[in-house]
């Protein structure tokens, strides 16, 4: 198998234009799931089923907003040091990531190989 090669100043370019929309696009669903998370008053006249619903519907939105919230402290932090030597390389094993990888997954900090073995 053919190792990757380090990614290029173009390459990064693409990949910060990538973080940067997709910053854009998390800062967007975190303020619209923080309306969602917003509490539920007790003297709204909704009934119980629906307030249990509602309920419901809070919790499961409070945890997009945990996974949304984590996902863009990724982002985050791959923008801060996409001018760093060690952009682009894994962080456990320090082999480039391939720049296909980083496109897919642009605030990926391990290769496939390390990802694979935290999951396994």
């Amino acid at each position: 198998m053919n190792k990757p090669k380090t990614i290029t100043a173009s390459e990064k370019n693409l990949i910060l234009e990538k973080l940067k929309k997709e910053k854009v696009k998390l800062d967007r669903t975190i303020h619209e799931l923080r309306e969602l998370t917003q509490p539920i008053a007790p003297d709204d006249s909704i009934g119980r089923i629906s307030r249990m619903d509602a309920i419901n519907n809070r919790s499961v939105n409070e945890a997009a907003l945990r996974k949304t919230v984590e996902k863009l402290k990724t982002i985050n932090f791959a923008i801060d040091d996409i001018d760093k030597p060690y952009f682009g390389h894994c962080r456990k094993c320090g082999e480039p990531i391939p720049f296909g990888r980083l496109m897919v997954m642009p605030g990926s900090s391990t290769c496939v190989g390390c990802a694979g073995m935290a999951i396994g």
